[in-house]
């Protein structure tokens, strides 16, 4: 009797082991995968943009599309967390010294360029060099600010001054700071690098015009090791391979990311937002990514008058030309402020008295003062951006009732950026500009960036000026406070409020966000 007993709970246990067994293997992960087998995974990962970059040289143009296609290839000595504050990337270590007019930095060491060189000081200081000769905020900002060589490991920034934005504007990613060999900065000309070699977690391979951009993981990236953030901590790049494909057509881009010829389509109009909720497998990111702008001419024609630009933004109804833009409400916001609300440090609600007027009266008034004759205003705009063109036929259609003569010259993206620096071209377009943690980084503001637009105010310089040179983040602020009244008077640009950029990816994607553009590292794609 004992025997039997025994046999049975022999049998009793070997049944639950085998139970137990089988649950630990049907048993989830946090992301979903089974416990004990590996999730596969693919080796490429297949982006699609509607805009193609003329270069992909950061320090050659503001614009966007080259700004995002940089980004996986270069990086700076600092960058910008996820709350926008600054973070080390190629410097292991930043000191600002006590007088303020010196900032050390201490280089990492074993860092690879793509070459496979290792990188020196003397590559450090040949692109900070270039970098001050050609982006328009190091040069405005940092106008006579040196850099030089201390030893092997370490490179200093000298002001003569101290400066509250120095710091900010080393990390800026618009015309990124970016470190290249030495060699290639040397032989650059006018139209940028003729090898686009970084440090980044991706190194390029080709450009096929009208197609792709193809890169591919850098086997000896160095991370660094603190948690990712933004754009700072640890970037890894989780893919082989990565193709920046250029889909123009956003219905295709869409089509594509649902047949899984696409992981990630950059740039869904708010009319597709729904029809890609109502798909399975697929998502959207809805986004804030900063000013809707239109922007005035003020070197030749028309609005070089600023009664001009007065009354454009007199007889404008904002929220009507956004909801033309972007189709509904939740798209964007009725916000006049140059910085976000939640930018605490910067916030100010000055100006707030001339946003979004729609006085038809106070606009022909103003039009008369400056002796507006039927003088022919073109804009200029693309079919590309779908929101600026948007924007561009409310603008148009709001102006001729208010008397205007307007008409619309329409191009792909590359041409009108061509076209908007030749002054006698154009009197208005329409662009985007990403929200900025200091408010140099608004190149529209600043008269010697000379941007497209060509801003020239004295008042707004020397505020700018009494920005840097404050003492503390508090002067610094009422200073901004000046700043905005005299933007909002001036009007380099109008600000017509907050935009949201969406995007759809597969649900395959794991890690992909949106932070002041697309991240492609720490990305992973399930097959």
């Amino acid at each position: 009797m004992k025997g039997k007993i025994y046999s049975l709970l022999l049998l009793l246990i070997l049944a639950v082991a085998l139970v137990a067994c089988g649950n630990s293997g049907e048993s989830k992960n946090n992301d979903g995968a089974t416990k004990g087998e590996e999730t596969e995974a693919k080796s490429t990962l297949q982006m699609a943009l509607g805009q193609q970059p003329n270069t992909i040289d950061p320090l050659v143009t503001t614009a966007t599309a080259t700004a995002y296609a940089a980004k996986p290839i270069f990086e700076s000595l600092l960058t910008l967390n996820e709350n926008f504050e600054i973070a080390p990337m190629l410097a292991e270590t930043y000191e600002v010294s006590e007088d303020g007019k010196t900032i050390t930095f201490k280089l990492r060491s074993g860092i690879k360029f793509h070459n496979g060189e290792e990188m020196t000081a003397d590559d450090v200081l040949a692109s900070m060099n270039r970098w001050m000769e050609m982006s328009s905020q190091a040069k405005a900002s940092l106008a006579d600010a040196k850099w030089e060589k201390v030893d092997e490991e370490t490179i200093e920034l000298q002001l003569e001054e101290p400066s509250l934005i120095a710091l900010f504007t080393v990390a800026e990613q618009n015309q990124q700071a970016a470190v290249m060999p030495k060699e290639i900065v040397e032989a650059a000309g006018e139209n940028g690098v003729d090898e686009y070699i970084g440090t980044g977690p991706f190194q390029f391979v080709e450009w096929k015009t009208d197609q792709y951009i193809h890169y591919t993981k850098f086997e000896d990236y160095q991370p660094r090791t603190e948690p990712a953030s933004g754009l700072a901590g640890e970037k890894i790049a989780l893919v082989d391979d990565v193709y920046w494909n250029f889909v123009p057509d956003e219905s295709t881009r869409i089509s594509g990311l649902i047949s899984g010829e696409y992981d990630v389509s950059i740039g869904v109009s708010p009319d597709n937002v729904q029809q890609i909720e109502a798909t399975d497998g697929i998502e959207p990111e809805i986004w804030t990514y900063g000013m809707e702008l239109l922007v005035f001419n003020k070197k030749e024609g028309v609005f070089t008058e600023q009664k001009m630009r007065q009354a454009i933004n007199a007889a404008l109804d904002f929220e009507a030309v956004l909801l033309a833009s972007f189709g509904a409400d939740h798209f964007f916001e009725l916000e006049h402020g140059i910085f976000q609300p939640h930018m605490e440090d910067w916030y100010v609600d000055t100006g707030k008295d001339k946003y979004n007027q729609k006085d038809v009266e106070q606009a022909q008034q103003l039009l008369e003062e400056a002796g507006y004759d039927g003088e022919e205003i073109t804009i200029l705009t693309s079919r590309e951006y779908p929101h600026y063109y948007n924007a561009a036929v409310a603008v148009q259609q709001q102006l001729e009732q208010v008397g205007l003569n307007v008409k619309l010259d329409i191009y792909d993206w590359a041409t009108l950026l061509d076209r908007r620096s030749d002054p006698e071209l154009w009197d208005i377009f329409f662009t985007g500009w990403d929200t900025q943690v200091i408010p140099h980084g608004y190149a529209f503001i600043d008269s010697k960036t000379e941007w497209a637009g060509w801003t020239n105010s004295l008042e707004m310089d020397e505020l700018l000026e009494e920005i840097g040179d404050a003492a503390t983040q508090e002067e610094a602020k009422v200073a901004v406070g000046k700043l905005q009244e005299e933007f909002w008077e001036y009007l380099p640009v109008v600000n017509l409020g907050l935009f949201k950029n969406t995007d759809g990816y597969s649900d395959k994607v794991s890690g992909f966000e949106n932070f002041i553009g697309p991240t492609i590292w720490n990305v992973s794609v399930e097959e």
